[in-house]
């Protein structure tokens, strides 16, 4: 018997996602949005494989990195406006059509199908789906709290199990230490076996240690070290002399 083969049955659960793919029919990068922006056209022409833990994409506003979390999020089969697999809440259907008709999911053997997509801006009509269609009990009462606030009641309440999480900008409700409660959960989400995918803005998110890091832009994607980011060097040059920005802001 070939000593590195086992049964299936005592095989390692693998990954959600082991990768992304272009689907057959997908069309050729280039020509009209989304395929006209560099990095998504990077995933159409070569897909991504995503690494087992947790993976960030940093880039500026219009980089695509938020186009290429929602479709891989939706293609996974989660709601494109945040929640669950069983979440189905919409307010005006805006995503890409990368999740419906381009991107295809590479899934791990035996992997757990529990998924969850938190996106910033459709949090207040999720919060509203969950007061109406309640599947854990009582739910906190997410629209009398701040922003944040409710923010870190649902990471109590629904990252909870080792599946694949899908976050786009996250930070954009978290105070600083609220960032580092976010990097604790994600960390643990890791070592129970899960897998995460955020988009991000935040020079102390993207510093969790052990993630990896694609920097998104007008090359597409490209991995990168924490401190070799331009997002990282930005802040630095920032807070160490914030008046060589403002200056030329104010003038």
């Amino acid at each position: 018997m070939d000593p590195f083969w086992e049964p299936r049955s005592r095989r390692r659960r693998q990954q959600p996602v082991v990768a992304v793919r272009p689907a057959d029919d997908a069309p050729a990068p280039g020509g009209e949005w989304p395929a006209s922006i560099p990095a998504v056209a990077q995933v159409l022409r070569e897909g991504i494989d995503l690494d087992p833990g947790i993976t960030f994409l940093v880039g500026e506003n219009g980089s695509g990195k938020s186009t290429i979390v929602e479709g891989i999020a939706v293609a996974y089969g989660l709601s494109p406006e945040g929640g669950s697999r069983q979440a189905r809440h919409s307010t005006r259907a805006t995503e890409s059509p990368l999740s419906e008709w381009w991107l295809r999911i590479q899934r791990g053997v035996g992997a757990n199908r529990w998924g969850f997509f938190l996106r910033a801006e459709t949090m207040h009509s999720f919060y509203t789906y969950l007061e109406d269609n309640p599947s854990k009990g009582p739910e906190p009462r997410y629209h009398e709290m701040s922003h944040g606030e409710s923010f870190l009641a649902l990471l109590e309440t629904r990252f909870d199990d080792p599946g694949f999480y899908c976050l786009d900008e996250p930070e954009a409700a978290l105070s600083f230490s609220s960032t580092l409660s976010l990097i604790a959960v994600l960390r643990r989400i890791a070592d129970e076996g899960g897998q995460v995918l955020c988009a991000t803005h935040s020079p102390v998110l993207a510093a969790l240690p052990g993630a990896t890091i694609l920097e998104v832009g007008d090359w597409g994607l490209r991995p990168v070290e924490w401190q070799d980011l331009e997002l990282v060097q930005h802040w630095r040059a920032f807070l160490d002399a914030p008046a060589r920005y403002t200056r030329h802001l104010l003038d």
